[in-house]
């Protein structure tokens, strides 16, 4: 590790020192450098419908969300008629057709896991589906090191409501109260609360 990478990981591991049974880490943003990328497929697509989103806080903003939601909520700010569904789709596709081969790891949270795996119970809890999850947690070299995943779309509710965090939760065998959630985003810090679970966001550090 380089020395800023070192500082980091000092610093994120001396935050989640607790008695904690499992730490359940969000993916892009959190794990994966790959939050322009997803920006990007947001907006190469809503360009191609003449919506300009370029400039626009609005992807950065609702990091964590659901694509749907997030579809959504452009739909009212942007007066767009996009179908929630088919967009995420399409978005997806691009982001996994032209970006993914471009992710790279947020070294001093990559280096966290690998640390404690195998000491405490992994889950990778994403907003993300689970085909670019996985792809994405292969190319950072960590998928065999996490014990769930949790994904869009399998829970009732994503982030920021709680179901994601408690699936884990209940997938690892874990009390809530034991969890550390590691996080970079508003609607996965709201997600951790409301599952009474500590969090750290790991863009402040």
């Amino acid at each position: 590790m380089n020395a800023n990478t070192d500082q980091k990981f000092r610093a994120l591991s001396k935050l989640a020192d607790g008695d904690f049974e499992a730490f359940l880490y969000d993916c892009d943003g959190t794990l994966a450098d790959n939050m322009p990328a997803h920006k990007a497929a947001f907006i190469k697509l809503a360009a191609q419908s003449g919506v300009d989103l370029d400039g626009a806080a609005i992807v950065d903003e609702l990091a964590g969300w659901p694509v749907v939601n997030v579809v959504e909520e452009i739909n009212k700010r942007f007066n767009s008629t996009f179908d929630p569904v088919t967009f995420a789709e399409q978005r997806y596709k691009i982001f996994f057709d032209e970006f993914i081969d471009d992710t790279l790891p947020i070294d001093f949270v990559v280096e966290h896991l690998k640390a404690n795996a195998g000491k405490i119970r992994i889950g990778i809890v994403s907003g993300g589906h689970r085909h670019a999850v996985e792809k994405t947690l292969r190319i950072l070299g960590i998928y065999e090191l996490a014990d769930v995943l949790v994904c869009a779309g399998e829970t009732p509710h994503g982030k920021p409501h709680a179901d994601p965090f408690l699936a884990a939760a209940t997938a690892l065998g874990v009390d809530p109260a034991k969890c550390m959630v590691f996080e970079d985003g508003d609607a996965g810090v709201k997600a951790a609360e409301a599952a009474g679970m500590q969090w750290i966001r790991i863009d402040k550090i």
